[in-house]
């Protein structure tokens, strides 16, 4: 603790204890208990309440009050928990005997002030913090403070409860660490005391026949399993596992509990235990009953979890991918004729009735369909499956799926009917299904469907009554397929088929391009673009969009009174470019989609466009055409660079200048590699004596990046500033090796100098963008190679870094601006001495 906030301390803390002052904002008292806690983590001594007395006198004090204000007191169990958490210190206050005022049997439990659930908490919380050694842990199992825990893991606060559990981890869990370390049997064990207490607790509970007992020791257990204690104790997870088996087992036969989703999160958390590493064993035989037991809606997380398990035995994951697979089998059944179609599944884990009830109701159909489909998503994005997935039969129930949500199919049996009926438009299905479509477009075995699979996706995109939201998950899903359809009809010379689906997509992208609704405008462009990142190189790709009236309602699209849809066009056109301005073969369309016009459209709306946007869209498509080579040779992209910059520079939106700084970026790292022989390697000789250096800093003032890069250093926007200053230091790199940095002593005599003295000046005030004289007096000539060899050179740019890296508040929130903040608040200290931020 610094001078200053000792001498401050007294004062606050006595204010803290003043009933008569008002009561502090909580944030100060949040942060001032966090300053606390940055005290006591690295520093376990007991100096910190020697040197403060006012510490304990405050603590005295609160306690001392006939009626407390919640938040006081509830400030002062947590700074008590706080200072506790270390032997010695548990110890000084023991001695003044405060601790079992604040956390035994005299604690607040009973008074008025325990009503309040921010109290409650703020028990729990100093509890917590103080349980860090071995006296807190006797402590609190010799006065009572065990029976106060287990009351509130039933607190009406669910903040209260859940905190309450977690204590009693944490209680567990440190008990057995502090233990000498003995080999344990499940025979032959002897659990410390807290722990016994929590053992004893957990299993009157188990069999205490109170359902809501019941659940909060299965939700202790399962947040006990999945801590550091489920992994690091292995003989101690054996032992407590064997004690609550068969009670568990008793749970998932009895259809009367009511912790049936809890058991599956236990069980979940069990299994990821070690030592269930083996495949024989009691407790996969449970996994495996729990899988027919519980309902789909509660199996299929569990069955989920386990398919991403490593460990889990063989039988037991074909088990779970059952599960998640039975509603897509009933799917298929329901929407084929008898014996039409087989469905997924040879046999079902559950009775298969159980999910047909839920799917042909209204209430749960679509709900069951959502979890199932999300969990497919998961696997499907899994680099490591160790079970097969049937992913044609998967891709045929998911059309089925989207056919039933659109009204395209007429279903042939009465569950089918029902099923249709309660999926008619309903947009969280069809939403979650095509997220699983794009998951299935990356495997390689269903390409007997692709055909249906375009029908089903190009009527989506056809009809009215597709919402927008479903209609640029279909667009999605479209692109995605189309990339396989590509890459598939490359490898059997299916042409004919690919192109009739690519004619069609641009058909129906030329209706939704003409969308009433922004928002299908929008996603209109978005699929232009994707399409175009993907398959421009594809020569079918590019006939058919070339064929037609794509580019031309694109173009329109640059002039959409909304300025989303305008951004959406200017990326879409600037990677059309691609195709109709910068390929070598590039076809002769017309003049207004040449490469000279096209720059000025979108310079046009840099320069023009009311929104930001477009704007930032406009300077996201000039830096990858940078990067890609687009803008011709060294000469014209300095002059495209340069003319880029003089319009960034004045863009109100800061992104927009920061896209600048990006530019610039791409283009003197291209221009270094164009003019250097080794752009790695750092300049041996005098920087001034060596051509392609001389060449590259005439480029650089031509284009006038000094003057941008400069004058962004001291941008009102800090990421600016801080990319600005990044751009600098690598160009620095480059022209100086670091031993050869220039003296700024040594060169202000001369005129350039003395700008030079100037710039570093001015940069540390940072109010050169505010006043930025370009020529005579102190000015500096940004366009002068030899003025910004120097600048290079002698500006501590490194200095200039941590500055901005400086967060806004290091002053402002020290934990001396905190105490002189609390103080001013209950009005003990001058005004002017208070730093109000």
């Amino acid at each position: 603790m610094t001078r200053e906030c000792a001498v401050l301390l007294p004062g606050v803390c006595a204010a803290l204890a003043d009933p008569r002052q008002p009561g502090l904002d909580d944030t100060c008292l949040e942060k001032l208990l966090d300053w606390f806690r940055s005290l006591t983590w690295f520093d376990p001594s007991v100096e910190l309440l020697q040197d403060n007395p006012c510490l304990t006198e405050l603590i005295s004090s609160v306690l001392a009050l006939p009626d407390p204000s919640p938040s006081i007191l509830a400030f002062t169990l947590q700074l008590a928990g706080i200072l506790a958490s270390s032997e010695s210190r548990f110890q000084l206050l023991q001695q003044e005997k405060l601790l079992g005022r604040l956390f035994g049997q005299e604690g607040p439990q009973g008074s008025a002030a325990w009503e309040d659930a921010s109290v409650r908490s703020a028990w729990v919380k100093g509890v917590h913090s103080m349980v860090h050694h071995q006296p807190a842990l006797h402590f609190l199992c010799s006065t009572g403070g065990m029976d106060v825990i287990f009351a509130m893991q039933g607190d009406p606060s669910l903040f209260v409860a859940s905190a309450a559990s977690q204590l009693l981890v944490h209680i567990l869990t440190f008990s057995l660490e502090s233990e000498v370390s003995k080999a344990l049997s499940a025979k032959d064990c002897d659990w410390p005391a807290c722990a016994q207490m929590i053992v004893k607790h957990i299993a009157e509970s188990l069999q205490s026949g109170s359902a809501s007992h019941v659940e909060q020791s299965l939700k202790l257990l399962s947040s006990l399993f999945g801590s550091s204690f489920g992994s690091c104790y292995a003989t101690w997870t054996e032992v407590l596992w064997s004690d609550i088996a068969k009670q568990i087992e008793s749970f998932l036969l009895e259809e009367t509990v009511q912790a049936q989703p809890v058991l599956a999160n236990l069980l979940l958390n069990v299994a990821r235990s070690p030592v269930f590493c083996g495949t024989e064993g009691s407790f996969w035989a449970l996994v495996t009953s729990a899988l027919e037991h519980l309902t789909p809606v509660q199996a299929g997380p569990l069955a989920v979890g386990l398919l991403k398990l490593c460990k889990c035995p063989q039988d037991v994951r074909i088990q779970a991918l059952t599960v998640l697979l039975q509603p897509m089998d009933c799917i298929l059944r329901a929407a084929s004729q008898p014996l039409e179609y087989a469905g997924l599944l040879d046999e079902s884990v559950s009775d298969p009735v159980t999910v047909e009830s839920l799917l042909s109701s209204k209430t749960s159909c679509a709900g069951l369909l959502c979890q199932t489909l999300t969990h497919l998503e998961k696997l499907l994005s899994l680099e490591h499956l160790r079970v097969d997935l049937p992913c044609v039969s998967l891709l045929h129930s998911l059309m089925t799926i989207l056919q039933f949500c659109n009204g395209f199919l007429s279903p042939a049996s009465p569950l089918g009917s029902a099923i249709s009926r309660n999926l008619i438009n309903c947009f969280r299905v069809q939403k979650s299904a095509l997220d699983v479509l794009v998951a299935l477009s990356e495997k390689k075995d269903c390409d007997t469907l692709i055909g249906s699979l375009f029908d089903v996706l190009l009527a989506y995109l056809h009809s009215p009554n597709t919402s927008p939201t479903v209609l640029k998950k279909t667009f999605q899903a479209t692109s995605k397929w189309l990339v396989h359809l590509q890459e598939l009809s490359c490898s059997n010379s299916q042409w004919q088929q690919t192109e009739k689906i690519l004619e069609d997509v641009f058909l129906v992208l030329q209706k939704r391009l003409c969308s009433p609704c922004w928002e299908v405008r929008d996603s209109s462009l978005e699929f232009l673009t994707a399409m175009v990142k993907c398959l421009r190189d594809q020569k079918e790709f590019r006939q058919c969009l070339l064929s037609s009236e794509v580019l031309r309602l694109t173009e329109n699209l640059l002039e959409d009174p909304e300025s989303y849809v305008r951004a959406s066009a200017v990326t879409a056109v600037g990677h059309l470019a691609f195709i109709t301005c910068f390929a070598p073969e590039s076809p002769v369309i017309g003049n207004q989609y040449n490469k000279e016009s096209t720059i000025a459209k979108l310079q046009e709306i840099l320069s023009t466009d009311s929104e930001g946007f477009p704007r930032r869209a406009v300077i996201s498509i000039f830096t990858t055409w940078l990067r890609e080579g687009c803008t011709g040779q060294l000469e014209d992209t300095e002059q495209f660079v340069s003319r880029v910059i003089q319009t960034v520079e004045h863009d109100l939106d800061w992104e927009v200048r920061l896209g600048g700084l990006e530019l610039v970026e791409v283009f003197c790292s291209q221009t270094i590699c164009k003019l250097s022989q080794c752009p790695y390697a750092p300049v041996s000789s005098a920087v001034t004596s060596s051509t392609p250096q001389s060449e590259l800093l005439q480029v650089f003032c031509r284009a006038k990046l000094f003057e941008f890069l400069f004058r962004s250093l001291c941008d009102c926007d800090k990421p600016v500033g801080q990319r600005a200053c990044d751009v600098l230091i690598g160009l620095r790199g480059h022209f100086y090796p670091v031993s050869t940095l220039e003296n700024p002593q040594e060169i202000e005599d001369s005129p350039a100098g003395r700008g030079i003295a100037w710039l570093q000046r001015t940069l540390r005030q940072g109010s050169l963008a505010q006043n930025f004289p370009m020529d005579g007096g102190d000015g500096v000539d940004f366009q002068d190679p030899e003025s910004m060899m120097l600048a290079l050179g002698a500006i501590d740019l490194l200095e200039l870094h941590d500055e901005l890296n400086k967060s806004s508040d290091h002053v402002e929130e020290s934990p001396q601006s905190l105490l002189q903040d609390i103080l001013a608040a209950v009005g003990t200290i001058e005004d002017n001495e208070v730093d109000c931020y």
